[in-house]
């Protein structure tokens, strides 16, 4: 069976008005936390925090909780890809989107802010464990 493609992330919160908010990045109508293929021989997490640098500028990231992760079920044409995320905490409220040189423009249309049950609405099913834990990590609480 093949391998599947490992690609790193991250929960990217900031805290606005006593509440945790997470960053979410629209490509056409998906919605997605930063993260990109894992390199041969780089690690996870420095693929992760390369990712939100380059896809919008965020160079300010705490790991606060450690390096915990939790990845996706594999998806994409028969289960291909697994995404590992990470939670990493900004004080950082705008995101840059720079232009992607292999496709000529920024890979994402928008970002938002969103506190939890929003962006747990505009997350895919793939993603909506992601934000819980997410959520039970920054919070500390399960449920």
């Amino acid at each position: 069976m093949e391998q599947a493609t490992l690609s790193a992330g991250v929960v990217v919160v900031r805290r606005e008005s006593g509440q945790w908010k997470f960053l979410l990045l629209r490509a056409y109508r998906n919605w997605d936390f930063p993260k990109g293929v894992v390199e041969p021989g780089e690690d996870p997490l420095e693929t992760a925090e390369r990712e939100v640098k380059e896809e919008t500028g965020i160079t300010d990231l705490a790991c606060r909780w450690g390096h915990v992760f939790k990845e996706t079920k594999p998806y994409w044409s028969g289960g291909k890809k697994i995404a590992r995320y990470y939670v990493a905490a900004t004080s950082q409220s705008r995101a840059t989107f720079s232009v992607n040189p292999e496709i000529g423009k920024p890979e994402h249309d928008e970002y938002r802010w969103l506190p939890y049950e929003a962006a747990r609405e505009l997350s895919s099913e793939r993603l909506i464990p992601i934000v819980d834990w997410a959520n039970e990590v920054v919070t500390g609480s399960t449920g």
